[in-house]
């Protein structure tokens, strides 16, 4: 069976900020991201470093360094093989930022929250 791709959609205003952070990007490191996905989606969520490192909990992140950006997408492996991409961002410092980690935390709380809406 295979996974599937989920993108977190906030339950109060139906955003996905993964999808508006990949719509804000230049059509070559849109289309790297999403090759990236799809590796992940092909590996069943798990690939080794340097591509994917775990964060917290049951949150990884999957690591795209494309020319000079490094774009961090946070995600998590939910029931019924589904992949759900939480939060993305610029990585611009050495180590994580704590505040993109908490945002990506507040949007896992919501997805176990309105768990319904991804287990289709």
């Amino acid at each position: 069976m295979e996974y599937k791709v989920k993108f977190y959609r906030n339950s109060k205003n139906n955003k996905s900020p993964v999808s508006d952070y990949l719509d804000a990007l230049s059509e070559k490191d849109r289309s790297k991201i999403l090759k990236y996905i799809e590796f992940l989606k092909i590996n069943k969520g798990y690939l080794d470093e340097p591509y994917s490192k775990h964060i917290k909990g049951k949150i990884r992140e999957l690591r795209v360094d494309f020319s000079k950006n490094r774009h961090r997408v946070f995600y998590f492996i939910f029931v019924k093989r589904t992949i759900v991409l939480l939060h993305c961002f610029l990585k611009k410092t050495k180590k994580t930022p704590n505040k993109e980690i908490i945002k990506a935390q507040n949007n896992y709380i919501d997805v176990l929250n309105n768990h319904k809406l991804y287990e289709q």
